[in-house]
C-alpha cells in the first residue's frame, strides 16, 4: 500500500512536470510516517482536508488518510487489555431428588 502511494505520487509529479504550465508551487506534502508520529498535525490536516480538499490536494489528503489508518490499525496495546474477564458461572446443581425415579 505504501509503495502504491509512492508510485502514484511520483506519477503525479511527472505528469505535472510534463504539462509545462507554471502553476504556483504547492506546499510540500508531509509523509505518512511524519503524520503517524505527530497526531496533532494529523488532526489538523484531516480537518483541513475535510474543509477544502481541492486546496489541500489529493496527495496530502491521501497521506493523512493512510496515516490515520496506520494509527488505527497499529498493533499497540489495547486500552481494554487489562480488564479482567470473569470466569463463566458454574452450572446450578439439580435439586435433591429431581433425578430419582420411583
Amino acid at each position: 500500500m505504501k509503495n502504491l502511494l509512492l508510485i502514484a505520487t511520483a506519477a503525479l509529479a511527472l505528469v505535472l512536470a510534463g504539462c509545462g504550465k507554471s502553476e504556483p508551487s504547492a506546499p510540500a506534502i508531509e509523509s505518512v510516517e511524519a503524520l503517524v508520529a505527530s497526531p496533532e498535525r494529523l488532526k489538523e490536516l484531516r480537518a483541513q482536508c475535510k474543509a477544502d480538499h481541492a486546496r489541500m490536494g489529493d496527495a496530502q489528503c491521501q497521506a493523512a488518510a493512510e496515516a490515520t489508518r496506520q494509527r488505527f490499525m497499529s498493533g499497540g496495546p489495547s486500552p481494554y487489555a487489562s480488564d479482567p474477564v470473569p470466569p463463566p458461572a458454574a452450572p446450578a446443581s439439580p435439586p435433591a431428588g429431581a433425578g430419582a425415579k420411583d
